[in-house]
Parts: C-alpha cells; structure tokens; sequence
C-alpha cells in the first residue's frame, strides 16, 4: 500500500467543503496503490470463488436393496428434508436431526435394482410370482431371525449373480417399475432443489462388486428432469448391465451425447476393492491399461472419495512408513464382504496417495494421467441420514443406528477377518469452493476440482500454488486475491514457472463450532529421473511453541479429551493456521504433485458419546480418540518441454 499517497488524499478531502466532498467520485484508477482489489469493496467485481458449500456425495435410502432389505424405511423426501437441516424419525424410530443444515446433497441410491426392497414388501406379483421371491417375501412377513436369513440370502444371490431372470428383469431399466422408481427420484431431487438455498443432485451409485471387491462409482448429473428423463441408470446385472468401468464411461459419453448435459463419476472405498481400484499394469478383466483406459478414466473421474464411513483412503502405513498419521480409521481385512483377505501387496492399488504417484507414472508412459483427482468425502450412509459428527451419529444401516450394543455387532465377519461394529467412521463431507449454491456452479467446480474432503468437521481450507507468493500475501483476511492472482486453487496445475522453486499459499480456519487444530501439513509426491516414485510429509504451520526435533518430527499437540465426559477443550492447539511455504528439494525436471492436510487437536470418536448417552460397553481393542481432518484437492507440477 502506498502510505504517503493514502495521507496525502486524506488531508486534501478535510480541506474541501462539504459540497465538493459530495462530488468528489474516485475512479478505478484513483484507488490503484490504494486497494489490491478491483474496486474499493472487495465483494465487488469478484470473480472468483468466495464461498465454500458444505454437502454429501453418497446417500442411500430404502430404495437401495441393501439398505431397504435390512430395515431401512427411509424413503427419498426423509433424506432430502433432513439433509436441509429438518427433524426426522430414524427407521429404528429414534428422532434425529443435523447439528447444522447441509449446502447441497447427491442422494445415490444403487442402480441395480432400484426399488425392489420396497417392492418386495409391498407383495409385487413380479416378485411373488417367481418361487425365489415368494420364499423372501414369506420370511420377511414371519420377522425375526426368519427376515434377517432371507435379507442375507437374497443380497448373497445378487452379489454371486443367482438371482431368479425373472426378478432382474422385473427391477431393471426398462421394466415399468425399474422406470417408475427412477422417475420418483428424478422428481424428489426437482422437489427440493433449491437454488441459492439448496442444491439437490440427480445421482445415482453404479455398484460394480466383481468377486467381493469394491469397484463401484457414483455418477453425478449437473442437469434437470428435462435431460435426467431421457435416460435411465447404467447397472451391472447382465444382460443389460456390466461391471467394466469402461462400460460406464460409454454411458456417460452417451448420456452427453443424447441430452446435451454433463457428468461425471466419482470412485469411491477403494480399501475394499483387494487392489483392483487403481489398476497399473492391467484391469480386472485382463485387459492391460492403453490409451484408451487412462484418457477416458481421465475425462470422467475428476474426484475420488477419500474418506467415508469405510475407513479412510488417503494412505496406509503400510505404503507411508515415515507418516506418522498414515494410519488412521485403517479398515484392511479384506474386500467388501470379507470374501478375500488383504494381501500387503494389494495394497498399492487400493489407497490416493499411492494412486496420485502411480499416475504420474502412468502419464509418462500413455502421455495421460488416469489419477489426476481431487478429493471429496461423504458418508455412504444406508439410512437416509446424511451424519458425519461423532456426537450425532447414526451408522452405516439400522443395525447401527444409536444402540447399546452397536459397538460390538460386526459391520462384516468370516473366516478372513472381522470389521468391528466401534471400527466405523463418522465420515465424511466434501467442501466446494463455488461462486453460488446452484447445480451448475457446484458440479463446475467438482469438475476442475476446487473441492477438499473432510473427516466430518466443516474446517475451512484454501490451498495455492504458484511461483511468486510471498509472506505479505497472508498480510490480510481476503488471501484469495493475491491466490487467484498469482497462482492457482487446489485441483489445479501450477503455471509456468517463473522462479526457481513453487510457493504455496495455504490457510485453515477450525470449525466454528468443533475443535481447534494442531497443524497444516503439505505432502508431496514426485517420480524421479529414473522413474522411481516418492513421497515426504512436509509439517508448514503449527499451533504453540513446538519445535521440531534432530529428525524433523513435530512433538504431538497433546491431548484434552475427557474420555468419561466424551468431552474436549480448546485450551490447546490454534483456531487458524496459515503459511507461506516453498518446496526446498524442488526439481524442476520431476512431475509432482503436492496436497494439504489440516489436523485438528484430538477429539472424541463417537463410541464414547455411546458409552456416555446410552451406558454402552466400549471393548478395550476399540479407538475412542482420534484426529480428524481435511484433505485438499491436490495441485500439480508437470515439466516443460
């Protein structure tokens, strides 16, 4: 700022009359010097990004044949109604509501037979007519251990491919019914899509399960009934389905193509695909990775849902020995349904930071990188109820909703291995850096990746990366200018240099309402001259007077938690935190890429709230402290020439 400019024009406005002052209009030019921003109000001419819209990409509800088959009643406007903050009763009966309204939801209800659970119910001749359906229907009329036998047995069925011919075409694309359902959740998302308010997505989940490995996606429209209506649901059953990601790719090529609108796909529980998420060499199906694989998974996933009640899918420590955060909410059994136990070598193809670097490998061999993503988080609830806080949360499915018991009912157990009932996470939402609550404005910015994930809490987060910041960028409460100025949002690619090595810019705010945080870390991936792939975890801001010790490592926070009063105090760590940081091993001849993690002090998970509300038994092998956390969307650095 021009200092002696700004006291000049003072004394010269207190020497004019009133009359004159009054006439007096500056300029654009007049305030250059004056004010960094395009006009004298920094809310005004902004072009970029001002806000962040907090929502869920991966919601079920009792259309989806699991969640519906075990006890989910839950229909559509329950789940859009409480995600926009109104009270609803549970399927189990318990009243819920969110602590704060979300922004904005995708509600992704699995397409493969859409509706059936409900139909099943109901007595639908198209089901009762068949000796398969009739059996189901008859046992889940008895209840008891009698439904709970014919649910698994059905879903077993579905997931092995034995299910009746008749059934799969009576609840598949094209059937009346099938049609009928997809129509019904076309309409509720037009019923409470809001503009400006509240924006409710067109989605849907395609759950391609090959053998028990987690391969599925949700697909996202930005669009209204008007193209939604012209097209039904890619699924997996044969023989109009498959499970080939490439198969889902000519469907959204197509859906373009015949509607004129857009989407995209998001691949999500990578942890449970046993390796198979993100092929190098080749795919499931045998095929090796072309060109054709990497530039089409390239178009249509630009996010990758990193953290979800699951477990977390950043990283292993398997695969990051030298984090020490790298194993948190860790879910590594096996696949989905504990059909396959985990193999450390399956690992590689299961985790994002494994994949970001796996790609830039990839993009030197095809000229394309398959796993240029960004992050987002959701829940994958099978309830209806979009819950990511630990003290308000109600489960994968009914079975564990808020109970004495659910800490010890296993999420799956076989002979392979066991996913404890304590071990589900409350996780996650997606933050979107969007210029307005609206379809458009936020599907745009999930498709160039201005999004960040997080564990739950609503921490904000802005992450640059450019060649010229410097420490005076942070010398104000509106950063972004200088961020979009001289540099580019998360989810982006680093401009061409103009200094020697990359700065970056980034800043976080807690929660308003949760805990304060412990630091900022930056990770970096990169692949060296000989094709090698690494990785180091970078500590760039701190709260307190920590300094790090002879091998680099930042002391712990500490911790406040109480765990008898499932309780924590803000008596340490910091409600902001922001730095300027260059990359001081920068190679200018090696791609990389870089992303922030913000982490907040330790704070209760909610099996203690379980154990406070509901006097319910934690078992000693459970985790009740954890921290939770955000993850940018990363930013890249590819060479020249």
């Amino acid at each position: 700022m021009n200092y002696h400019r700004t006291t000049a024009l003072a004394a010269i406005l207190l020497t004019l009359a009133p009359a004159a002052q009054a006439q007096f209009k500056p300029s654009k030019e007049s305030l250059e010097g004056l004010y960094p921003g395009k006009a004298y109000s920094p809310y005004a001419q902004r072009s970029f990004p001002s806000q962040v819209f907090w929502g869920d990409s991966h919601l079920h509800t009792s259309l989806s044949p699991d969640a519906g088959l075990f006890g989910n009643t839950l229909g559509l406007d329950e789940a859009w109604r409480f995600a926009r903050g109104e009270e609803v009763t549970s399927a189990t009966g318990l009243p819920a509501k969110l602590g704060r309204p979300l922004d904005w939801m995708a509600l992704t209800d699995h397409s493969d037979m859409m509706g059936f659970a409900t139909g099943l119910f109901a007595g639908d001749p198209a089901i009762t007519g068949t000796e398969q359906g009739r059996g189901w229907y008859e046992a889940f009329q008895q209840g008891g251990d009698a439904s709970t036998a014919a649910a698994l047995d059905l879903i077993t069925n579905f997931a092995q491919g034995t299910l009746d011919p008749a059934l799969v075409e009576a609840y598949s694309p094209g059937s009346a019914a099938y049609d009928s359902v997809w129509q019904d959740v076309i309409d509720a998302a037009e019923r409470y899509n809001e503009p400006g308010r509240f924006t409710a997505f067109i989605a849907y989940e395609w759950t391609s399960l090959v053998a028990g490995n987690n391969l599925h996606r949700n697909v996202i429209l930005r669009d209204d009934a008007a193209r939604a209506e012209q097209v039904v649901p890619m699924v997996t059953q044969p023989p109009v389905g498959s499970t080939d990601p490439l198969d889902l790719y000519a469907w959204l090529e197509g859906y373009e193509s015949k509607t004129g609108g857009k989407a995209l796909a998001l691949a999500h529980n990578g942890n449970l695909s046993n390796g198979l998420m993100f092929p190098v060499d080749a795919q499931y199906t045998g095929r090796a990775l072309d060109e054709t694989y990497v530039s089409l998974r390239n178009r249509w996933e630009p996010l990758y849902e990193i953290t979800q009640i699951k477990g977390d899918g950043e990283t292993h420590p398997y695969l990051s020995p030298d984090d020490e955060f790298a194993d948190y909410e860790t879910w590594d059994a096996g696949n989905l349904d504990l059909s396959e136990a985990k193999t450390p070598e399956m690992l590689a193809g299961e985790y994002a930071r494994e994949a970001l670097k796996q790609g830039l490998a990839l993009e030197g061999k095809f000229g394309t990188n398959p796993y240029k993503f960004g992050f987002s988080g959701a829940t994958d609830s099978h309830t209806s109820l979009t819950t990511a806080e630990e003290d308000n949360y109600f489960g994968k499915a009914t079975s564990a909703e808020p109970s004495i018991t659910r800490v010890l009912h296993p999420f799956t157990e076989t002979e392979n291995g066991i996913f404890p009932g304590w071990s589900l996470v409350a996780s996650g939402y997606t933050g979107v850096w969007a210029t307005e609550n609206t379809r458009e404005a936020i599907w745009d910015a999930m498709a160039r990746k201005e999004v960040y994930a997080t564990t739950g809490p609503r921490i904000t987060v802005r992450f640059f990366g450019g060649w010229e910041f410097d420490d005076n960028d942070l010398r104000s409460r509106a950063p972004a200018f200088a961020g979009y100025d001289k540099g580019v949002p998360m989810g982006a690619d680093l401009r061409k240099a103009t200094s020697e090595a990359p700065t970056f810019m980034v800043y976080a705010l807690r929660d308003p309402i949760g805990a304060n945080l412990d630091r900022i870390q930056i990770v970096k991936g990169w692949m060296d001259a000989e094709g090698a792939l690494h990785e180091k975890v970078y500590d760039v801001a701190w709260s307190g007077d920590r300094t790090p010790d002879a091998d680099g490592k930042l002391p712990p926070v500490g911790n406040t938690v109480d765990e008898e009063a499932a309780n924590f105090t803000n008596t340490i760590g910091a409600s902001e935190l922001a730095t300027i940081w260059t990359d001081p091993e920068f190679d200018a001849a090696q791609q990389a890429f870089y992303y922030a993690r913000v982490l907040e002090i330790p704070t209760p998970r909610w099996v203690l709230y379980d154990k406070l509300r509901l006097g319910a038994v934690i078992p000693e092998d459970a985790i009740t402290v954890g921290q939770e956390r955000a993850y940018t969307s990363p930013i890249w650095y590819t060479p020249k020439g």
